[in-house]
């Protein structure tokens, strides 16, 4: 009986999943932290391909890079800071503290949308504390709920992270990140992160990466991400495989 039921519910994860149905894996690929370097940033968004771009709110490049990004046809995210466990990390112009009340959530939120145009959805920078908190969490899961069609990706900084839960919950449409590229900026890290991510894509189906605008970083994906077709990958947008 028990061998039954796990062989039903794998059925049902494989019939769900867009990415198998499709009959190709699917990778989609965020860069974070836009907004500082223009250089790097522009670098950044000339990859090939769908690429999503997270732009710091509040940061010089803000609205430039989120404007050239999206004049190239690549989806802009808010990359949203949310407090982290070390105070130190916490250094950013805009973002959302725990001892923020309701209030003062919303109204941040607001003035982090307002600061990036052209924006589709958010994704958590840092957050390693706060996304650990269902208070907080929702109600910024409400402020993006109100605003039509914007969605949630959580960069999973913490496996303690309550942010997947509490979207369900608030009926906003979200998916989790699966792979840093470069948890450090060597090129073997970001190579290995690379294969990993494509190795991940074939046996799930679908596959959410996040990477930095580092050097190491560009120049792989400058030179890996032609091949990911003829490799029968299929690099897609993110909106594409939020759930």
């Amino acid at each position: 009986m028990i061998r039954v039921k796990i062989c039903v519910t794998a059925m049902l994860l494989l019939v769900a999943s867009p990415s198998i149905a499709a009959g190709q894996p699917r990778v989609a690929i965020i860069i974070d932290d836009l907004g500082y370097q223009l250089e790097a940033g522009q670098r950044a968004i000339g990859l090939p391909g769908p690429i999503a771009f997270a732009v710091l709110p509040g940061t010089p490049r803000a609205v430039s890079l989120a404007r050239w990004a999206h004049k190239n046809g690549k989806e802009v995210l808010l990359h949203l800071p949310l407090q982290a466990n070390s105070d130190g990390d916490d250094d950013e112009p805009v973002g959302i503290d725990l001892d923020m009340s309701r209030e003062a959530v919303g109204a941040t939120f607001k003035v982090a949308l307002n600061s990036v145009p052209h924006v589709v959805g958010v994704n958590s920078h840092r957050g390693s504390l706060l996304t650990r908190h269902p208070g907080h969490m929702q109600w910024l899961m409400e402020e993006i709920g109100a605003r039509d069609d914007l969605f949630f990706v959580d960069s999973y900084t913490t496996a303690a992270s309550v942010a997947m839960q509490i979207a369900g919950e608030a009926g906003v449409s979200a998916v989790r990140r699966d792979v840093f590229l470069d948890p450090d900026k060597s090129p073997e890290t970001v190579a290995r992160q690379f294969e990993r991510m494509k190795r991940l894509a074939r046996m799930r189906g679908f596959v959410v990466a996040i990477g930095h605008p580092y050097k190491a970083t560009l120049e792989l994906l400058e030179k890996e991400l032609p091949k990911l077709s003829d490799q029968g990958i299929e690099l897609v947008p993110i909106s594409e495989l939020v759930k």
